[in-house]
């Protein structure tokens, strides 16, 4: 028998005494009606969070104007008559950047943590902190969005997926090198620090630049980037594929290039392969000006209309241009429908609901940033020390003669520092403002002190540079580029210098003219290279002693390298590109066919520095090289090991890297391959055992015939070392389907 429940649902008023009237009723009612009752505390179903996030769009397209719906094809896609708060989009390649050389704060900077520039970070070899320097950007994007602050935005344009294939290439900074498996490990480790590790909830979302092969700025707005399908898969594409389906990336911008003639922000693979083949369902926007290019660039389309069409119809959904024009003359002559615009929004509103933008801030976790901290992040000594951390491990031992470094603080009594960047943290295009910079000199003050005189000066003015260099028992040179040329748009006076819209023309550090005159005077020398990209430092390389590589922009770029000079650290940052001798060893600019002698699978050319390459202030050995089965089978994988050992008297990191060949293939494949590596910390003295894991995915081809990845049977050289070109240990599997 059923019991009785009963339920409040008449309300009496008499005079002013009200009575409440208790109706018996089944239970199977009450249970009927209690959906109702959850669903009335929002008033539209796509604010219920319990909801499948299709439903939900389905619901908020269905009550959105078709001019709210073209607003939402900006980078804010906010709706205030539904009470829709959306996101716009935020810089962030190495920090939040919210000020900084282009103003991103709007001429109203405010200081967030600053790392090493991209290729920097990339330069550490680290994927594990690449992780954590994501996540402290994207914890400082969230508390800027949400706290008293509320400034930016919680999409943030990071990383930059494309590949350093050419070291003239102005925006190489912004890279991770010329290696596109290391680059896709380096780029799914960074979005997913930016996402973070919530099942349900991003902490920011990550959004990839620029696809694909954009790697020219000369005329950059029309160029046509041309090259085969094998390169498409394997090469181009390959960081945006695995920062999609290995990091989680649910965003991308399309770069303003042409691949094999069509523009890509109307390139049929948008559609065709980051959507149908990988399953990219968020954010496609164009870049900067990207949509009128069409017309006035690219000479794509007669009109805006048109053009609007093919970016709609593409796949674009976010437009930084002025577009509402195009976009309305585009459905009034019926090239669009309004149906076209709700199939591209779904993208948008997937992500705003991963970042919880339409659902209660108590649903949302990372709401209470910025809510309940009590202290600035960017001032904690977490993200000091974060800073610190990842300068110290971006810095890059290329010469250590006589062993010259670390320094002897005990036998110094006067130490000469010249150079241009000496006493300068310079900030590149697409960096914030630091809440503080320790630069070379300052960094070299704060770590010895009283205990010696320091002399510097910037040049060799009035011979000041010599001078000094002769009083002093060692000097310490600090040279290098321009991050920002030093002077307006697309300008850069020194030949050697690049950045966005201008492509070096040199590969000669015009600063090395400095180095032979101070080495002149004292050839007890250091050259520390401060730079966003590789140089020709042939003069210096056979003369000074010892020499440094690091990047800008840290706010913590004295501290580290002063901790490297002096022996408070062992470096063992590693290069991610190829430095060759001179230009003329590169193939045409516009070449994109990297198998015509570019990077360091394809060049035959003997380089001043290899990829992989770094040094240690210890000696590490390796030995003992085996594997978990003598061969690798398709869907498969095999675990290399090998002990290390570190031979030297200073406890250090040393990077073991896994390179793979194909004696014999069907097809061309590289003279040798990245396929593993680990940065490992090692005690002096003391022996680590490495693994490596090689996955049969990872030696695939892609088939152009067949139109899918081949698993090819035969034999694969495993070659492991220190660098591309010191190969320690070598062996061989076999290759079976």
């Amino acid at each position: 028998m059923l019991s009785t429940s009963y339920f409040c649902c008449q309300l009496f008023v008499k005079t002013r005494t009200i009575v409440l009237h208790f109706i018996p009723i089944a239970p199977f009612l009450l249970l009927n009606f209690l959906p109702f009752a959850v669903k009335s505390q929002y008033e539209y179903a796509f604010q219920n969070p319990d909801l499948p996030t299709e439903e939900r769009i389905d619901n908020l397209i269905s009550l959105m104007t078709l001019d709210e719906k073209v607003t939402c094809l900006s980078t804010l896609p906010s709706i205030p008559r539904l009470q829709v708060k959306g996101t716009g989009h935020v810089e962030g390649l190495h920090g939040l950047a919210q000020g900084g050389p282009s103003n991103w704060g709007q001429r109203n900077p405010q200081a967030t943590t600053i790392f090493p520039q991209a290729i920097g970070l990339a330069e550490t070899w680290d994927t594990a902190l690449m992780r954590k320097v994501a996540a402290v950007e994207a914890y400082e994007t969230r508390y800027m969005f949400q706290s008293l602050y509320k400034r930016g935005g919680l999409v943030v344009r990071a990383p930059n997926a494309d590949l350093g294939r050419d070291i003239r290439w102005g925006r190489t900074e912004e890279c991770f090198g010329e290696d596109a498996w290391y680059n896709a490990q380096m780029v799914a480790q960074f979005v997913k620090g930016l996402q973070g590790d919530h099942p349900k909830y991003w902490l920011t979302a990550s959004l990839m630049k620029h696809f694909l092969a954009n790697s020219n700025e000369n005329g950059r707005d029309s160029s046509s980037s041309n090259f085969g399908e094998r390169l498409f898969y394997e090469y181009y594409s390959y960081p945006f594929f695995k920062g999609i389906t290995e990091g989680g990336s649910q965003a991308y911008m399309a770069a303003y290039n042409a691949y094999n003639g069509i523009a890509l922000a109307v390139h049929p693979v948008l559609k065709e392969i980051t959507v149908n083949q990988w399953q990219q369902r968020g954010i496609i926007c164009t870049d900067g000006g990207a949509y009128q290019m069409l017309i006035n660039a690219h000479h794509a389309y007669p009109d805006l209309y048109r053009a609007a069409e093919g970016c709609i119809k593409a796949g674009i959904n976010q437009f930084l241009d002025d577009y509402e024009q195009g976009i309305y003359g585009a459905l009034a002559n019926r090239y669009l429908t309004e149906s076209d615009l709700d199939v591209v929004l779904r993208g948008v509103f997937r992500v705003m609901i991963k970042l919880g933008q339409l659902d209660p801030d108590d649903q949302v976790p990372y709401k209470t940033i910025g809510i309940t901290d009590t202290i600035e992040p960017w001032l904690t000594d977490a993200h000091r020390r974060m800073a610190l951390e990842a300068t110290q491990k971006s810095i890059v031992l290329l010469k250590n003669q006589n062993k010259q470094l670390p320094l002897q603080p005990e036998k110094l009594k006067t130490i000469a520092v010249i150079g241009t960047l000496a006493d300068t943290v310079m900030l590149d295009w697409y960096s914030g403002t630091p809440p503080y910079t320790i630069t070379p000199l300052q960094g070299i003050k704060n770590r010895m002190g009283n205990k010696v005189k320091i002399l510097y000066t910037p040049d060799n003015s009035y011979n000041r540079a010599v001078e000094f260099a002769q009083q002093a028992d060692v000097v310490i040179v600090v040279v290098g580029n321009n991050p920002t040329g030093g002077a307006g748009w697309a300008q850069c006076p020194v030949p050697s210098d690049g950045k966005e819209a201008v492509d070096r023309k040199s590969i000669e550090l015009e600063q090395e003219a400095l180095i032979r005159q101070v080495f002149k005077a004292n050839k007890n020398m250091v050259v520390v290279l401060q730079s966003s990209f590789p140089y020709a430092i042939n003069w210096t390389q056979e003369h000074v002693p010892a020499i440094i590589h690091m990047t800008h922009s840290s706010q913590e770029t004295g501290n580290a390298l002063a901790s490297v000079l002096f022996g408070d650290y062992n470096p063992a940052g590693r290069l991610i590109q190829t430095w060759p001798t001179q230009m003329e060893h590169l193939p045409e600019m516009m070449d994109y066919d990297i198998t015509k002698g570019r990077t360091y699978m394809y060049s035959s050319h003997k380089p001043l520095y290899t990829f992989g390459f770094g040094l240690s202030y210890s000696q590490f050995e390796y030995r003992n090289l085996r594997e978990s089965s003598k061969s690798l089978q398709n869907n498969e994988t095999v675990t290399l090991t090998l002990d290390v050992t570190n031979k030297g008297s200073y406890d250090g990191d040393e990077v073991v890297q896994l390179y793979v060949s194909h004696p014999v293939s069907k097809v061309k494949r590289p003279m040798k391959e990245l396929k593993g590596f680990s940065r490992i910390f090692i005690k002096a003295g003391e022996t680590k055992t490495v693994s490596m894991v090689l996955h049969a995915n990872d030696v695939m081809y892609w088939d152009v015939e067949q139109k899918k990845w081949l698993f090819e049977d035969g034999t694969l050289n495993v070659m492991v070392g220190p660098a591309s070109d010191q190969i320690r240990l070598t062996n061989t599997l076999r290759l079976e389907n």
